[in-house]
Parts: structure tokens; C-alpha cells; sequence
């Protein structure tokens, strides 16, 4: 295997890793610690509304999947996240290469 081709692996790997570490630290001690995001909170001291179910654009509000626990749809959200990445990233090296 050459060294680029194991560079690459080796990334893919901490990437998938990365995902399903990420429920520990974006909803389990989120909720340890009491954490809320910081333009939550600058909206709430200024009393602005929360249009949230008003103006929903995406079925993965919160990094959540519906009917699924919060961990297992932070895991289901960072997969798609990533493979759209991924996807673009391939797209754009096609181009690239019909350059």
C-alpha cells in the first residue's frame, strides 16, 4: 500500500472515529455540563423569539434524527454530513482531473 493511499485510510478511520465519539461530547456531557450554544443564549438575554419550529428547514434539527435517541441521531446526522463532504470533495476532484 502506498504511503498516500494509507494517509488516506488512516484519515478516513479518525473521521468515522470522530462521528461516533461525537454523541460523548455534543449530547452526553452537553447535558452534564449544562452547555447551550452561544447565539442561544445572546437571543435569550435579548429576548428574541425562538422561530425554531417556526422556520424549519431541515428534518436533522440539533443534530437529530426523529424517532431516534439524541446519540444515535448525532452518530446518523455527522454520517450525512460527512458523506456529503465527501461527495462534493469527489465532484470537485472529478473536475479537477477533466481539467
Amino acid at each position: 500500500m502506498s504511503l498516500a493511499k494509507s494517509t488516506f485510510r488512516k484519515a478516513w478511520i479518525i473521521i468515522i472515529a470522530m462521528v461516533f465519539v461525537s454523541p460523548i461530547l455534543g449530547v452526553i456531557l452537553a447535558e452534564v455540563v449544562g452547555y447551550h450554544e452561544p447565539l442561544d443564549v445572546a437571543a435569550e438575554k435579548l429576548n428574541l423569539p425562538d422561530l425554531t419550529e417556526d422556520i424549519n428547514w431541515t428534518p436533522f434539527l440539533d443534530y437529530t434524527v426523529p424517532y431516534l435517541s439524541p446519540e444515535v441521531g448525532y452518530i446518523v446526522a455527522g454520517l450525512i454530513g460527512v458523506g456529503i463532504i465527501a461527495g462534493v470533495g469527489a465532484v470537485l476532484k472529478g473536475f479537477m482531473k477533466n481539467s
